[in-house]
């Protein structure tokens, strides 16, 4: 394989990885709740019945967060968005010192001519 098309490859398993792991959680999610849901209420021996719906809303809390860093974070700032950033960075700072490179230029002569 090319280097461009194992790259290709390598970026598009660890997306697939991120979406299984995802589904996953959603799945251990879903259990998870039903789980907590029924054995809450067959197993009433709390005085504080509604501890569950905490866990349950800390959890969906955590996987909304999995969820936006899956299909939101990581499809826009991958490693073409850092490239683009990069490029534009050093684009950049290279105009920065194209500009000062001249200001020098323009100012050594008229310096050497004062002296």
């Amino acid at each position: 394989m090319e280097r461009d098309q194992h790259e290709l490859y390598e970026t598009a398993r660890r997306r697939i990885r991120q979406k299984k792991r995802l589904y996953y959680h959603f799945v251990l999610l879903t259990l998870g709740s039903l789980f907590l849901f029924i054995s809450t209420k067959i197993f009433n021996t709390t005085v504080n019945t509604s501890w569950y719906i905490w866990v349950i809303t800390l959890w969906v809390f955590l996987f909304i967060l999995h969820f936006i860093k899956v299909f939101i974070t990581d499809r826009f700032m991958n490693k073409n968005w850092e490239r683009d950033q990069i490029d534009r960075l050093v684009a950049l700072q290279q105009k920065k010192i194209n500009e000062l490179q001249s200001k020098i230029a323009e100012d050594l002569p008229n310096k050497l001519e004062t002296e």
